[in-house]
């Protein structure tokens, strides 16, 4: 889908039809028109959708790359609160969803996309990208999704690059205010939130030229509460102890470890603002100075109740099973009644997060006879802190537990005449704190020159630049965690206030067990001044009655400051440097009627990096931490080529080959590792129903050893444009890629920690990507009157993809690479449809999403049987509903996820047996806004 402004802004006709060409590159100089075409009447006066369809479709067509976009005021139309909302409705990208907001982003299958601001690299805390999720909708000017790079776009990942822009006062033909507000309705966390947005720009003509000035600030709230209750993902036979009636089910059967809910809700806030100011002293000169900022507060809770229905209690007595049905025809497990075994625990987490994010850039524009100069230089720096509470209870018996792991698309269970209500049923069972601190840092300055060459006979446009950045990255963190269970201590009698039901977050009655005692935010997180003595206290009579456990000893050393210590085995540390330059040519030729253009480049990075870390070793209680060092330096060649045949002017062909490469992320770089002994139980055989029991040490780490990710890209679009408004699109394309980074864990008998479980980022093997894109948009002019108002936009996307990840030897580690299995999370379809009218002051949208099944992750046990992790289709529904009461107002009212269909996720075992995993229930919103503008 590519869609572009409403009733905003009036964008100059080149900022919307060649965004990031020729000499619009990457040093964010594709937003700056020439002053004298915006007051000669040269811009684009965007009234509605139907001009914003026709603008888009103009952007698509002119278009170097194949990309599609998302435009100004049509953001602002949609029922969305950010950019990354908004990209879920788009041809090719897949969007992955928690906490009633986008998570994570895929585009044509892959999760590797790069981002940038303005054309230029943004990121935030350590990460390598932007979190999309913190541009709120308001401040946008546009999104550009670019499927395929050119030599001019800074490094796009092997899923191309998402290029959000901001405005410009010589956007604005004058003096122009417009913002709004707006307050929407939670109907799960049953909370009211409030948000707007206002700018103000003008511009003026001075004795030095015409100067403009523009600043945005925005702020949006959003208060969710998620409802999950799960099926535990690892799946186990029956315990030879456990008395199972009825007889004729046998002792051969097989069910989750473990039931349980997990809740989580919050508040997030998310101010912003940015500015941007413009000076041109002539026609041929032009300079700017702008800024962003963004921030991010989270107010959280996770409420965790889970109930063990294999464990044996603390007198060692293994649960009897009762009722138990089986799946026909299998050992599965369908539902049980448990009684006896251990006993349930619960954990309720509070934190505070919060994140700053900055770039200033100043830059200008240089044209001079053929030749157009442009250079740009920003500064970027982010961070990103939380502090986590957590009070942990347990039940003081083990009340029996009614489950049915198959019903309504997950599990359901009850505690059959169990007070949970009373406090005296509960115990303190441990306290737990964290906090760690991530951030970023990074100067970039590039210089292009384009020449315009049009008068040569084939190559009519030349672009040289160079690009130079300095970032660094640091991620530290500490916990401490006092475990007091064996005192006993009645969980009321702790200085955290009183005990209160936890909030029922279901919809539906299916769930029996949905509420329990717990504190309130404020008695957990703004408590440790009481809890940290109360620790302290607990842990002395510990240590006291078990003087040989090194356990109670270390926490007890934790305890000691009034502050969680950073503990150096959780910190790193990385500085890159890249050098990068590049060459481009634009060329055409005619045949007859028919037109052939392109581009064709070369870019070259040279990248040095250097990333530090701290290793810890823990053996027979003795802790030795060993600084670690990592240096690369190596040289990257990515070259592309496109071409584009114009057999009519409505319609054409574009083929196109690039050549991505993405590097690890920084903490997957760290080379430090972090392995501690386990201390068996030598009253306690191994199990061979459990083989994990045989482990005597883990570990875990990042790898120094990890390749960049590449990827050939092959792409063709064939595109007719029958109308101003209206088009229709299909394109193919193909990835060959390597080098997937995901998280595997081996086994390895080591001779000084014995049998070691070691979890680390690994590459995978080669891979595969091939798929399809339709697009179609029109208005319904052919209907008579009113009807006229009508139009269409949909799309839909196939991919498929496999990819071979690596299998370990048990006992040795090493790996050779599998067969082809499929890539986690891709959607074989995804589908978007959109209706809307528009006309007589009244605009209105019904937008459908659609996405089918995919694999989350794979899995492997001690033995190598694989389990597998699914995710089930999701579909989404919003409505969006306006009315210009005058030119100056609009009321509107949207709604967001309409269907409110939980997010289901299952675990398919090595016999092929599926088990519902976990059903999440998000909320429904229901928006009402007023938005104003007041302008030439």
């Amino acid at each position: 889908m590519t869609v572009a402004p409403a009733a905003l802004s009036s964008l100059p006709a080149q900022a919307l039809a060649a965004p990031m060409q020729t000499d619009q590159t990457d040093s964010g100089n594709q937003n700056v028109p020439d002053a004298k075409d915006a007051k000669s009447g040269s811009d684009i006066v965007v009234t509605g959708v139907r001009q914003s369809l026709a603008s888009a479709a103009t952007l698509k067509r002119d278009s170097d790359s194949i990309l599609d976009a998302v435009v100004a005021q049509d953001i602002g139309k949609l029922p969305d609160d950010n950019a990354a909302e908004t990209l879920a409705r788009i041809a090719g990208v897949q969007v992955q969803r928690y906490n009633d907001e986008v998570s994570g982003i895929l585009v044509r299958g892959l999760p590797d996309v790069a981002t940038s601001l303005n054309g230029r690299e943004f990121f935030t805390a350590e990460q390598r990208q932007a979190a999309l999720q913190d541009f709120p909708s308001q401040a946008l000017a546009a999104l550009e999704i670019y499927k395929s790079g050119t030599a001019d776009l800074i490094e796009p990942g092997l899923a191309g690059l998402i290029n959000v822009r901001t405005r410009r006062p010589f956007d604005f033909k004058g003096l122009e205010m417009a913002g709004g507000i707006r307050g929407t309705y939670n109907d799960q966390s049953r909370k009211f939130d409030p948000g707007g947005n206002i700018l103000v720009s003008d511009r003026w003509s001075t004795g030095i030229g015409e100067i403009g000035f523009l600043a945005n600030v925005t702020y949006a709230q959003s208060q969710y509460h998620n409802g999950i209750r799960f099926n535990n993902t690892y799946i186990t036979d029956a315990s030879p102890a456990s008395i199972i009636t009825p007889a004729s089910v046998g002792n051969n059967i097989r069910y989750p470890y473990t039931v349980g809910l997990y809740n989580t809700s919050g508040k997030r806030d998310r101010p912003s603002g940015n500015f941007s100011m413009q000076w041109q002293p002539s026609n041929d000169l032009q300079f700017y100075l702008e800024g962003i900022y963004q921030g991010y507060r989270e107010q959280s809770i996770v409420d965790d109740f889970e109930a063990d229905l294999r464990g044996e209690s603390a007198t060692g007595a293994a649960p009897t099973l009762s009722d138990v049905v089986l799946v026909d025809g299998t050992r599965q497990v369908k539902s049980l009644t448990k009684s006896g075994g251990y006993r349930p625990q619960m954990y309720r987490s509070t934190s505070l997060s919060s994140t700053d994010t900055y770039q200033v850039a100043i830059g200008g524009k240089w044209t001079t006879g053929i030749a157009t100069l442009t250079t740009d230089a920003a500064y970027s720096h982010s961070v990103y802190h939380t502090r986590a509470h957590s009070i942990d209870s347990a039940l003081t018996t083990a009340p029996t537990i009614q489950a049915d792991f198959i019903k309504d698309g997950g599990v359901a269970f009850s505690l059959p005449n169990y007070d949970i209500t009373n406090p005296n049923n509960y115990i303190w069972r441990g306290y737990y704190e964290t906090k760690y601190r991530t951030a970023g840092n990074g100067f970039q300055w590039r210089s292009d020159l384009v020449l315009d060459t049009s008068t040569w006979p084939l190559l009519h446009k030349l672009q040289f630049g160079y690009r130079i950045t300095d970032r660094s990255a640091s991620y530290l963190s500490g916990n401490r965690y006092a475990y007091t269970e064996d005192l006993q201590i009645p969980f009321a009698s702790l200085p955290i206030g009183k005990l209160v039901l936890s909030q029922n977050p279901f919809r539906d009655p299916v769930q029996g067990f949905t509420q329990y005692l717990v504190p309130s935010y404020t008695g957990v997180y703004n408590n440790q001044a009481a809890l940290l003595p109360a620790s302290r206290q607990a842990l002395a009579q510990l240590v006291a009655l078990n003087p040989t456990d090194q356990g109670y000893k270390d926490a007890q050393t934790a305890f000691a400051t009034d502050d969680v210590q950073i503990d150096p085995a959780n910190t790193y540390h990385a500085s890159e440097q890249t050098y990068a330059a590049y060459l481009q040519g634009k060329y055409g030729v005619n045949i007859g009627s028919i037109v052939i253009d392109g581009v064709a480049g070369l870019r070259a990075v040279i990248t040095h990096g250097l990333y530090s870390g701290t290793s810890q070793i823990t053996n027979n209680g003795v802790t030795v931490e060993t600084p670690q060092r990592l240096r690369q330096d190596y040289l990257d060649l990515l070259p592309n080529a496109s071409m584009r045949v114009k057999f009519t002017d409505k319609l054409q062909l574009r083929l196109g080959y690039t050549f991505t490469r993405t590097k690890p992320d920084f903490g997957e770089l760290d080379p430090a590792v972090q392995i501690n002994q386990v201390i068996r139980n030598p009253n306690k055989p191994i199990d061979p129903s459990d083989p994990t029991s045989r482990i005597t040490a883990t570990g875990s780490g990042g790898n120094p050893n990890l390749r960049p990710l590449t990827s050939h890209n092959y792409d063709a679009s064939l595109e007719y444009y029958f109308s101003k408004s209206g088009f229709v699109s299909a394109a193919l394309f193909y990835r060959n890629l390597n080098g997937f980074i995901n998280n595997y864990t081996r086994y390895v008998d080591d001779p000084q920690y014995g049998f070691l479980q070691l979890s680390r980022p690994e590459n995978a093997g080669e891979g595969k990507i091939k798929g399809a894109e339709v697009n179609f948009q029109t208005f319904f002019d052919f209907l008579p009157g009113a009807l006229k108002g009508f139009g269409i936009q949909t799309n839909a996307t196939y991919l498929d993809g496999k990819n071979r990840t690596p299998q370990f030897a048990i006992g040795t580690g090493a790996f050779t690479y599998g067969d082809f299995v499929q890539i986690v999370g891709l959607s074989k379809w995804a589908y978007n449809a959109a209706v809307f009218y528009e006309k007589h002051g009244i605009t209105t949208r019904l937008s459908y999403n659609y996405r089918n099944p995919y694999i989350r992750s794979f899995g492997t046990d001690i033995l190598g049987n694989q389990t597998t992790w699914h995710t089930k289709s999701i579909s989404r529904l919003d409505f969006s509903f306006s009315y210009d009461v005058t030119k100056q107002f609009t009321l509107s009212v949207d709604a967001s996820n309409l269907l409110a269909k939980p997010f289901n996720n299952y675990t398919q075992d090595y016999y092929g047996y599926d088990y519902a995993q976990d059903v999440r229930d998000e909320g429904r919103y229901i928006g009402f806004g007023l938005r104003f503008r007041f302008g030439k």
